[in-house]
């Protein structure tokens, strides 16, 4: 199994490039991010036909999550328990026995805001959603934008960033909370050193010189680790006319 993370930021814009990776890099399960389509106008007939079935949760002009997947997706969850939020960020189906949790994290706008805080008051109760998740499902892959570097080898200049929004310690460490429930950061399994990143402004020419950040993680728990075979980052969209700024990122599980 093929699963991979992408924050498209608008499909309606980047469907072209969705099409054309789907047929390229062929995963089995794909979770998008910021689709910023409302659900009468995404594209499940292009997307069937290109083969893939659809579960979506959007909203007009920001925010929205889709899941892809090759095969049936069960037991759909839109909202969670304790988090009454109209924006749209979560979204969780079932792949075969693999639970798939989406999660476009708040962004935060910058540390002290009430956006922040409203950022770690969604990231805990995330945090007990997932507590449940994975009581429930052992098979659990939790992946997305979460908007946090784990930690100072996923930013490209870590004393520029210093504690700012993405690199804060309470972020960093309602990220770690989350892990700590037995999940692990699989591009980390098999890579240990730094300046690999998902995203990079479109500003400053930040992608051709590689000045970016690793937001987009896929998560997996234990019961997973050991069929976890390949993680990447796969840059090639990146470098397309009018990308996204986010770049796919994939694991290949051996199940």
């Amino acid at each position: 199994m093929k699963i991979a993370s992408w924050n498209v930021n608008s499909l309606n814009v980047r469907l072209p490039h969705l099409l054309q990776w789907l047929a390229d890099a062929q995963p089995d399960v794909v979770a998008l991010q910021e689709t910023k389509l409302e659900d009468a106008k995404f594209p499940a007939d292009a997307l069937a036909a290109a083969g893939y079935r659809s579960v979506y949760s959007g909203q007009k002009t920001y925010n929205g999550v889709a899941i892809l997947a090759r095969d049936e997706l069960r037991d759909v969850v839109t909202d969670i328990p304790g988090l009454d939020d109209p924006q749209r960020r979560i979204l969780a189906a079932t792949v075969g026995d693999v639970r798939v949790v989406d999660l476009y994290v708040v962004n935060g706008k910058a540390v002290g805001d009430e956006k922040y805080a409203y950022k770690l008051h969604w990231l805990e109760r995330v945090h007990a959603f997932l507590e449940g998740e994975l009581a429930r499902h052992p098979k659990l892959v939790v992946l997305g934008d979460f908007n946090i570097a784990p930690d100072d080898r996923d930013v490209h200049d870590p004393v520029a960033w210093g504690e700012d929004i993405l690199c804060s310690p309470p972020e960093r460490a309602a990220l770690k909370a989350i892990t700590d429930l037995g999940l692990a950061d699989s591009f980390r399994l098999f890579e240990s050193a730094g300046e690999h990143y998902s995203w990079w402004d479109y500003r400053q020419a930040a992608f051709r010189r590689n000045m970016g950040l690793r937001i987009d993680l896929i998560l997996i728990s234990e019961a997973l680790k050991a069929a976890a075979a390949a993680a990447a980052i796969d840059r090639t969209p990146r470098g397309w006319e009018r990308p996204s700024d986010h770049t796919p990122v994939t694991l290949d599980l051996d199940l």
